[in-house]
């Protein structure tokens, strides 16, 4: 019986230009949800009153519940399970109101270190419309399916 433990990881490449995408329409039970978990009851995601009188006229997405969908990607799609995440830039461009639909898209545009399996991956979000609403990118490291 072989033991998994001293096999070494085998690098698997991944190719520039590759992609992967994955939507999702916002809820308000998602934003009430997430404001649970990391304790952010922000008016602008939680109080339609207060909200109505912000630059935005209603309520919004908390950013990072938005930007945790480019996890989504990396973890499920690509690279896919087994990646390590290692550093994630997000430029929040647009709101997120509830009901809007959004689609995470990730493109490898660069590798670090063939070796290693560090990429670095172009990182957007857009809404329903086409419109960008985060852009950034993402450092991860992939060295195949455990």
């Amino acid at each position: 019986m072989e033991d998994n433990r001293t096999k070494s990881a085998t690098t698997i490449s991944l190719h520039i230009g590759q992609s992967a995408s994955f939507s999702k329409t916002i809820t308000e039970t998602d934003v009430y949800n997430f404001a649970g978990i990391v304790g952010d009851f922000n008016s602008a995601h939680v109080n339609a009153i207060e909200a109505s009188k912000s630059i935005f006229g209603k309520r919004v997405a908390h950013g990072m519940l938005v930007g945790s969908l480019i996890s989504t990607v990396l973890g499920n799609k690509l690279p896919g399970p087994g990646t390590i995440y290692m550093e994630q830039d997000c430029k929040f461009v647009a709101p997120v109101y509830f009901g809007d639909t959004i689609t995470a898209t990730v493109i490898v545009t660069d590798i670090i270190n063939g070796d290693k399996g560090i990429y670095r991956l172009e990182t957007t979000a857009c809404n329903q419309d086409g419109n960008k609403v985060i852009d950034g990118y993402a450092v991860v490291m992939y060295r195949g399916r455990n």
